[in-house]
């Protein structure tokens, strides 16, 4: 049967050449960079109920070339269910089709199924084996992440263990993952876009690209964070947002870039125009330590997990879920 229906986390229309962009491939006003990591179905996953013993997938992958991220960035197909890792199987390069036990579970009991999404698959057809399958109920609270390569999951050891994808998974929430890695500095174009499609929580998250990516001074930053929320706050009157500021960057913590600002410059400057408006801030300095970031930048897999409790649990909390 035909993929669409089961695939969730993708709230833009696709085209032939990127079917599962997490940026309206529509609007050419985005920065470069940002299209080039919206290509990547980051988050992007299958959900559906059933009674079958294992379902298959027929996919179409584009490269095995997956950057910095490495295998991190998914070089399988993993199947989740009831919170729990059931099967996980290697993915092929071109066309391939692929096997997953949906491991006994009673089958209204929601199956994910996380993407090799660094291989860039594009997804042809489900079908059960030995009993039925059908979408998950689309009953879920939506939630749009917006923010940068932490948000994108780096570098966690595979997609699942982003903290988005944890949160959404642990709280019932059906994220929509807007993770730009190297991108994400709070354009108004990427705002307007939030502003324009459904959601019942939204989180902010950028901040650490406008220290040396994109140099920001500190006054760049306090009005750019506080454009950026009031314009997603024009489509969203009612909508519960939460900013969490930059997580520790140690080299950047007391390093000034070309404008003068150091990282916790520009973290203060984040959660002073956050608090200023209607929105939920979660001051980001102390949330992970150095021991928890696996690169010196990002987070590892006990980072995303400490970032999905927190900053997940108060988007739950928001959402109602």
């Amino acid at each position: 049967m035909d993929a669409q229906p089961f695939v969730r986390g993708c709230v833009f229309t696709g085209t032939s050449s990127v079917p599962y962009p997490r940026a309206d491939p529509v609007d050419t006003r985005i920065p470069r960079d940002t299209w080039q990591t919206a290509q990547l179905p980051v988050t992007v996953r299958l959900e559906l109920v059933g009674e079958a013993e294992a379902v298959d997938i027929a996919y179409v992958t584009h490269t095995d070339d997956l950057g910095y991220r490495g295998d991190g960035a998914g070089r399988a197909f993993s199947l989740w269910r009831g919170g729990k890792l059931v099967d996980e199987q290697k993915a092929d390069v071109g066309e391939g089709r692929v096997r997953l036990a949906l491991g006994g579970w009673p089958g209204d009991e929601r199956a994910i199924v996380y993407l090799p999404e660094g291989m860039r698959p594009t997804l042809r057809s489900l079908s059960g084996l030995g009993g039925r399958i059908e979408p998950a109920p689309a009953d879920q609270p939506r939630w749009i992440a917006y923010g940068d390569s932490v948000a994108e999951g780096w570098v966690a050891s595979g997609p699942a263990l982003a903290w988005p994808a944890i949160a959404g998974r642990e709280y019932g929430l059906d994220v929509a993952n807007m993770g730009y890695a190297g991108a994400a500095r709070g354009e108004i174009a990427s705002a307007e876009q939030i502003a324009n499609v459904d959601a019942d929580v939204i989180s902010i998250t950028h901040g650490t690209n406008c220290w040396t990516r994109a140099p920001h001074s500190v006054d760049m930053m306090r009005a750019a964070v506080g454009a950026f929320i009031d314009v997603v706050r024009q489509g969203h009157a009612e909508t519960p947002i939460i900013v969490a500021s930059p997580v520790l960057r140690p080299d950047a913590e007391t390093t000034p870039n070309r404008l003068g600002a150091t990282l916790q410059d520009l973290r203060r400057a984040m959660e002073e125009a956050a608090s200023e408006r209607d929105v939920t801030l979660i001051p980001g300095a102390d949330l992970i330590s150095p021991d928890d970031l696996a690169d010196g930048i990002h987070p590892g897999d006990e980072g995303h997990r400490i970032l999905a409790d927190v900053i997940g649990s108060d988007v739950a909390k928001a959402a109602g879920s």
